[in-house]
């Protein structure tokens, strides 16, 4: 019986408990039997070295040999997760088995986001693997909405009409069903209620062998907002899946013509779909690049991994994360309360011109239960180091509101880890953790304990 490697290739940072649903997500498609215990992440070392790649422990297949995880970037419009099922490290000329997007967001917390803002990432993975699963994993860390709002209906028909599949959220067959036909696309929007005066409202016309769209796509002087970018590619690919082989063109999107790159994502998705813009000719894109790459220069390698490490191999762990390039997390109390860390500490006075009054946020915070340490941890590459000792100065306000508030007794330290360069060695006090371009792993002078506890612990395991 062939053993094959599972490869999860991920620009997110990889969480237990999503991964959990991928590993069962692939035993049932192909009826594969399995184990589950304990998940662990383990950062794979080679002569003491970081390796670039993570293994996951826990999981027992007679069809799986090894789960590898790695960390990748796409160029314009990636999903979260792409997997793998080969024995060799994946390259950008295989083709995954699924195509993942994780979600923590409800209702309750964006009517857009959750859904409509994601789906243009479903669209445009169309273009390089037209047969792929595609896969919507939603990781609730908030009970969510018992009473779906009408735009996530909306948005939730559209991914299920293009063949997209759900899991981590109950869906009801009676009300979450793929649309039949275009016209009932178009009766379904018409009867959904208005945004404020003021606002280009997304509305769906038909005329002869025309459907208009209307939708604005402005933003900042650019063609770049993602929400309607979303909506606007997903109803356009439903469409198209429903037979519709009209014109279809989008109305009231504030563009003019310098605003069309050639490799804006929406423009690459308007060629595949053949969306036209109203007034505007849509240039023909060039793009022909890989989908994917792996990640070789971003400071999440060195947030992410001692992110890892420290839940893996050591009793502390994560309260908020919000590693570069990732989905922002929850700031989570003592008791487990998931709290949204607010944008601003006066948004009216900001939104006035008062840029001070934006909450500064670090790219990750982890507890240090035994000695009573939270430690607030800035992230950068190496070549801008000085930056994230700057930006240490900033976490007053993030402190005070939460931190100081939900965490009275315990201290609190300011760190910056890095990811870059050949350096073997660190200068700065400020700068807790580096982990360079060969995988050395580089602690500060002043280095948390929770990070020399990690470090050693990690280092033992692989001895």
């Amino acid at each position: 019986m062939e053993k094959k490697n599972l490869w999860i290739l991920t620009e997110e940072r990889p969480k237990k408990e999503v991964i959990k649903e991928v590993l069962l997500k692939f035993a049932r498609d192909r009826q594969f039997a399995c184990f589950l215990s304990a998940l662990r992440i383990l950062p794979v070392l080679e002569n003491g070295k970081f390796s670039f790649l993570y293994k996951v422990a826990g999981f027992e297949c007679n069809r799986v040999d090894n789960i590898y995880i790695k960390s990748i970037s796409g160029p314009s419009s990636c999903v979260d997760f792409l997997v793998f099922y080969q024995n060799e490290q994946p390259n950008t000329s295989d083709i995954p088995i699924y195509a993942i997007e994780e979600t923590k967001t409800d209702d309750s917390e964006s009517r857009n986001t959750g859904v409509g803002q994601r789906s243009s990432k479903f669209v445009y993975i169309n273009q390089h693997y037209p047969d792929i699963k595609k896969i919507m994993l939603y990781n609730f860390q908030i009970t969510p909405k018992k009473v779906p709002t009408a735009t996530n209906v909306f948005g939730t028909r559209l991914l299920l009409t293009v063949g997209v599949e759900f899991i981590g959220k109950q869906l009801d067959e009676k009300i979450f069903k793929p649309f039949s036909s275009v016209d009932e696309v178009i009766e379904f929007k018409s009867n959904m209620h208005r945004p404020p005066t003021g606002n280009v409202p997304i509305l769906i016309t038909k005329s002869n062998n025309v459907i208009r769209i209307s939708g604005r796509l402005i933003k900042s002087d650019s063609l770049s907002h993602d929400p309607s970018i979303g909506q606007l590619s997903i109803i356009s690919a439903a469409i198209r899946r429903l037979g519709w082989t009209g014109r279809i063109i989008v109305t009231q999107h504030g563009l003019e013509q310098r605003h069309l790159g050639r490799n804006n994502k929406f423009i690459r998705i308007a060629n595949f779909l053949n969306i036209e813009l109203d007034g505007l000719t849509v240039p023909e894109s060039t793009h022909t690049g890989a989908y994917w790459a792996y990640e070789l220069a971003g400071e999440k390698l060195g947030t992410i991994f001692i992110h890892i490490v420290v839940e893996n191999f050591t009793e502390g762990y994560s309260i908020f994360e919000n590693h570069a390039g990732c989905e922002k997390g929850y700031f989570f109390t003592k008791d487990g309360t998931p709290l949204q860390i607010e944008k601003y500490s006066d948004r009216a006075a900001y939104k006035a011109g008062d840029k001070s009054k934006i909450i500064n946020i670090p790219d990750l915070i982890l507890i240090d239960f035994g000695r009573s340490k939270i430690i607030n941890i800035e992230g950068k590459q190496y070549c801008f180091r000085q930056d994230g000792i700057r930006e240490l100065a900033n976490f007053d306000e993030i402190e005070t509101r939460y931190i100081k508030k939900y965490y009275p007794e315990f201290d609190i330290i300011r760190t910056v880890v890095l990811y870059g360069s050949k350096e073997k060695r660190i200068i700065e006090i400020e700068v807790g953790f580096l982990l360079n371009e060969n995988g050395d792993l580089i602690l500060g002078i002043r280095a948390p304990e929770l990070f020399k506890e990690a470090i050693k612990n990690l280092l033992q395991y692989w001895a």
